[in-house]
């Protein structure tokens, strides 16, 4: 088995993904970094995974696993048990516990297209088996952390469940809302074979899960668990209003005493321009000269000539809530003598046939890489010179903090963390950043006119540049604030 040194405080966090074995989004990086960052405040933060097609296999060739399981635990779902033997491994000095139950979990791209009885069954077991788990190996956590919709039953269970209730003191429960537009909602007919008593879904308690006729998982775990958290401050107020809520901002604003906004943080080991591997020439405020390296190496990858034009990049997820749209529009003026865009990411199919045609009606101005390429994500954000973040919503933002580590200046909307983290530059002499607030073409368009001008006044720029790659946003600071919230609930209890 992996030892440790023993901490007085123990954390489990329940998820479905962990970078680097598991990763479809933020919500990755997050679980991959912050166990480990909570570990510098004295806390034994480990992380309960799926074991999804090819994540044990990974965890083999990049870390340390135990080839012998620990076990098998057992859960109860629609009338019959399922078992999965669960592995131990260290990732780079991270604690992982892996499920591996190929029945569940046997889809790679983890999260189903459609939610139903069937497709929800996997993290309702991931969730129950966080209870399991201590029959194997004696470790007991104080605190039960689960994040997103996918692992809200969690607290719920603690609550409702026929069994599991009888734990209810054994834990404290702490759950993270990474993006409210994803809250679990299913028909509440699949309570009984979850073995929820009729409680969690009552017309006559404002706690339980019912939600406009429905089963909502997410309202569920904001209702019972001890504290939740929002991954910016200024989100965890958005969705208090009825317009950032979906839904949902009665129940927030009913247990807003327990919610706390915490800014996520950033890998400095992954994304740091001095050592980064993944790009041409290494740099840093110290010595620049290796940015420009970087974007001559990526114009040579766009098929590009340098003509001057500043690159602006779009680095993320091909959605609404991105503003790819807004995006399009607000560049058609500006790209054949203004600017050029480099675009990096993947989505639904509407908005990656929208980006290639924008590409191929602009050759020489737009380049796409329409899948998450890590070489070319790397890249692009050391050769860009301008970040766009025109986001509908934004939780917290992950694009933004990494472009400031490369001296890529973001221009974004000023929402969620966006508006906690970029400074406007106009408005400050610490500016990192140009924001703007409406959402619409035009303000996008004058926010990045606002920044191309900047950008023609070297000293000007070169303090917007040292402003943004001078700013921490460490999982160290993380860290302490989750460490402060753990300790509170300990205290007040």
């Amino acid at each position: 088995m992996i030892t440790y040194k023993h901490f007085t405080l123990k954390v489990l966090h329940i998820a479905p993904e962990c970078s680097p074995l598991a990763k479809k989004g933020g919500l990755g990086d997050v679980i991959g970094t912050l166990p480990k960052a909570l570990k510098k405040q004295d806390i034994d933060a480990r992380v309960l995974l799926p074991a999804w097609p090819g994540v044990i296999e990974k965890a083999a060739k990049i870390g340390k696993l135990n080839k012998e399981p620990l076990g098998k635990i057992s859960v109860a779902l629609n009338w019959r048990a399922y078992t999965a033997s669960v592995l131990e491994a260290d990732i780079g000095g991270l604690h992982v516990y892996l499920l591996d139950q190929p029945e569940l979990f046997s889809d790679p791209n983890i999260y189903p297209e459609r939610l139903d009885q069937e497709t929800i069954l996997p993290f309702v077991f991931l969730s129950f088996a966080s209870f399991e788990l201590p029959k194997l190996n004696g470790w007991k956590p104080q605190f039960l952390h689960s994040h997103d919709w996918t692992t809200a039953p969690v607290s719920a269970a603690l609550r409702w469940h026929r069994y599991y209730s009888s734990f209810n003191e054994d834990y404290d429960t702490v759950f993270t809302i990474h993006n409210l537009a994803f809250q679990g909602i299913i028909n509440h007919s699949v309570l009984d074979g979850w073995g929820f008593c009729p409680d969690a879904y009552s017309n006559l308690d404002s706690d339980s899960m019912e939600f406009f006729g429905q089963l909502n998982v997410m309202k569920g775990a904001i209702t019972t668990s001890e504290a939740f958290t929002t991954v910016s401050p200024s989100y965890s107020w958005d969705i208090q209003t009825p317009n950032g809520g979906l839904g949902l901002d009665g129940v927030i604003v009913a247990n807003r005493d327990k919610l706390r906004g915490i800014i996520n943080g950033i890998d400095y080991d992954v994304w740091n321009p001095e050592t980064d591997c993944f790009i041409p020439s290494n740099y840093s405020l110290k010595n620049m000269s290796g940015k420009e390296e970087c974007r001559k190496a990526l114009l040579k990858e766009c098929g590009w000539k340098d003509d001057g034009r500043p690159l602006l990049i779009f680095v993320g997820r091909l959605t609404e809530q991105k503003g790819v749209d807004m995006m399009t529009q607000a560049l058609k003026s500006l790209l054949t003598k203004k600017v050029r865009c480099v675009i990096v990411g993947s989505g639904n199919d509407m908005y990656t046939r929208k980006i290639t045609e924008f590409e191929k009606e602009n050759p020489d101005s737009v380049h796409a890489t329409l899948e998450f390429n890590e070489d070319m994500a790397h890249l692009t954000y050391a050769g860009g010179d301008i970040l766009l973040m025109p986001s509908l919503f934004e939780p917290c933002g992950l694009s933004q903090l990494i472009a400031f580590a490369y001296g890529t200046i973001p221009v974004a909307r000023a929402t969620g963390g966006l508006a906690d983290t970029v400074i406007d530059a106009d408005g400050s002499t610490d500016g990192t950043g140009f924001l703007f607030t409406d959402y619409t073409p035009s303000e996008l368009k004058k926010a990045i006119e606002r920044a191309l001008e900047a950008k023609k006044d070297n000293e000007k720029w070169n303090s917007i540049v040292k402003n943004a790659m001078s700013a921490d946003f460490s999982w160290d600071n993380s860290a302490k604030a989750y460490a402060e919230l753990y300790r509170d609930i300990l205290t007040s209890d």
